[in-house]
């Protein structure tokens, strides 16, 4: 008898954290990214994953796909026809709520459930290393003399960095010429190479270009100087990155939440234990180490938190799109 009570407390030590009654994943889980490889979507949904292996979270594989067509639309559409299905998680942003603003799009909100926001993105103003202007002045300065040709490099039209673009034209009275590309990662290799004269990328998207010295960050859209003090290139680091307020140029902050969400009629048991693992996964030492690297922000907010601020992140982007012209007739 002893021994068999032994053998049981030795399983229940061994079984993965995670796992508690009531639901759990019965087969390979798929995560959905809404943007193409190389991106912060995609960095983020490819953390959790290796987090989740290293930490034996599940018992099942999980496999990343990335679903970045129509502007991340593709992966919530897949969301949709997922309905009932807790074995597909879908990965974005705020993305989710603003695409059906802006566009007709083959799903609705309330085609998907949010799980949680786990983080926000910082943005930084980056231009690459050739170009004739060294700070964020010169670089305002030198789009307004090009009047609207200067061509700011970004993730998606009409999506994040889009926006972020829109708001620096409305707090400096310059135009730019936006091209857009299918993820982060594309627009960082583009603009190491010249092709555009700047870009809006969050740090984690343009650091491998600017460890290799051919791309240089001018501002970061925070109201603080990013915390980390690391040295990444010709002695310059995060720490040293003027916020653009400091560089005389708006808007003063801007962010974006990292989500993670549930296709609509599955249930709330199977959220419950989704919204467990996610928590699980930002208390170990690689969310921590991934947060203070400094591309990134501590955010958690579910539940009732989470739908009242995609309410009124809702409600204001419905009002900036109206003077961008971006509604649908």
């Amino acid at each position: 008898m002893r021994r068999i009570v032994l053998l049981l407390t030795l399983m229940l030590a061994l079984a993965p954290p995670a796992f508690a009654q009531g639901w759990q994943p019965q087969r390979p889980v798929e995560f959905v990214v809404a943007a193409g490889p190389g991106g912060g979507t995609d960095q983020f949904a490819r953390l959790v994953q290796s987090v989740i292996q290293k930490h034996s979270l599940l018992r099942v594989p999980v496999i990343v796909s990335n679903k970045g067509g129509g502007a991340g639309t593709e992966a919530f559409v897949h969301g949709r026809a997922s309905a009932g299905n807790p074995h597909v998680v879908v990965f974005g942003t705020n993305n989710v709520w603003l695409m059906p603003l802006i566009t007709r799009v083959g799903y609705s909100l309330s085609d998907l459930r949010p799980v949680a926001a786990m983080a926000a993105d910082e943005f930084i103003l980056w231009t690459h290393t050739d170009a004739p202007w060294t700070d964020a002045r010169a670089l305002i300065a030198a789009a307004r003399a090009r009047n609207g040709t200067f061509r700011m490099g970004g993730s998606q039209a009409r999506d994040t960095d889009h926006i972020l673009t829109k708001q620096i034209e409305r707090a400096t009275g310059v135009s730019f010429t936006y091209v857009p590309f299918r993820s982060g990662g594309e627009v960082a290799v583009q603009l190491a190479g010249g092709h555009v004269d700047a870009n809006t990328n969050n740090p984690a998207e343009n650091l491998a270009q600017w460890r290799g010295g051919r791309v240089r960050p001018v501002c970061v859209f925070n109201q603080r100087r990013l915390a980390l003090t690391e040295k990444v290139h010709n002695g310059v680091g995060w720490s040293d990155i003027p916020t653009c307020t400091e560089a005389g140029i708006g808007p003063q902050q801007f962010n974006m939440p990292r989500t993670v969400w549930l296709p609509a009629r599955t249930t709330d048991a199977q959220m419950a234990f989704w919204h467990g693992l996610l928590d699980r996964v930002r208390q170990t030492p690689e969310w921590a180490a991934w947060i203070e690297s400094g591309s990134q922000s501590a955010m958690w907010r579910t539940g009732a938190e989470l739908e009242a601020f995609i309410r009124e992140d809702e409600a204001t982007n419905r009002r900036d799109f109206a003077a961008y012209g971006w509604l649908p007739e």
